[in-house]
């Protein structure tokens, strides 16, 4: 009886692996790539002036110095964390890293700016 089973068991595997083997093939495909992986966005140092508060956004309008070979000087809205909310009002020169984070501009690192030559 055992080896009248071995038979079915090797005619199941063998119908079995050609439905199976376009499955795995699916799951290899749909795993993300080296090159796919999410990368830390590009980061620029900025330097600028608060020109107006975003509470609803907690974000700042800031009127930045240019970057060179990134973007010309201009004002625009800047998200921050929540400390750095708190701790910079309008009219406050700064520092800070940006970057393209998903829709929106971030500042982060932010400092207060330093006149040029005092530390």
């Amino acid at each position: 009886m055992i080896l009248a089973m071995k038979p079915r068991l090797f005619a199941a595997l063998c119908f079995a692996t050609p439905v199976l083997a376009p499955a795995a093939l699916l799951a290899v495909e749909k795993s993300p790539s080296p090159a796919e992986a999410p990368t830390a966005p590009k980061r620029h140092p900025l330097r600028g002036v608060i020109t107006s508060v975003v509470t609803e956004k907690s974000a700042f309008m800031v009127k930045h110095e240019e970057i060179p070979g990134v973007m010309r000087a201009m004002t625009m809205m800047f998200k921050v964390d929540a400390a750095t909310f708190k701790a910079f009002k309008v009219g406050d020169a700064l520092t800070g890293q940006m970057s393209r984070q998903g829709n929106n501009w971030v500042l982060e690192e932010v400092k207060p700016a330093t006149a040029a030559g005092k530390k």
